[in-house]
């Protein structure tokens, strides 16, 4: 019993190359200027029941970005995404041109983009 919890809670652990990204992408950004962006996302087209939610986490843990992601009664898919600026960058590509593999994307709208001093959120999770 006890060894099973504990598999089960380390696969709920980021992975240790995953951990290594996120600290190397800030240390990268505090050599750059310590520029650090944030900004919302709203996402249209066909992005529910395709993974998107999965795919974006997945993608911002890549990229070593902090934020959030969920779906809204609408069909839209809606987030925040904070970072090194250039990151916070190539994820919004990546959100308005890529996405899951089965999405389709229509639209991706950005807003409140700005500037921050330091990250105001930890991680990268699905909201319900």
């Amino acid at each position: 019993m006890w060894v099973r919890r504990r598999e089960r809670e380390s696969e709920r652990r980021p992975s240790l190359p995953l951990l290594f990204s996120l600290c190397f992408s800030l240390i990268m950004s505090e050599a750059a200027g310590g520029k650090l962006a944030s900004v919302d996302f709203e996402i249209f087209g066909h992005v529910q029941g395709v993974c998107f939610r999965m795919y974006t986490e997945q993608e911002g843990l890549r990229l070593g970005l902090v934020g959030w992601v969920k779906n809204t009664h609408s069909g839209t898919v809606l987030g925040q995404v904070q970072g090194p600026a250039d990151l916070v960058e190539e994820m919004k590509v990546w959100l308005s041109k890529e996405g899951s593999p089965s999405s389709r994307i229509t639209r991706a709208s950005f807003s409140n983009q700005r500037s921050i001093n330091k990250l105001e959120l930890s991680g990268f999770n699905t909201r319900f």
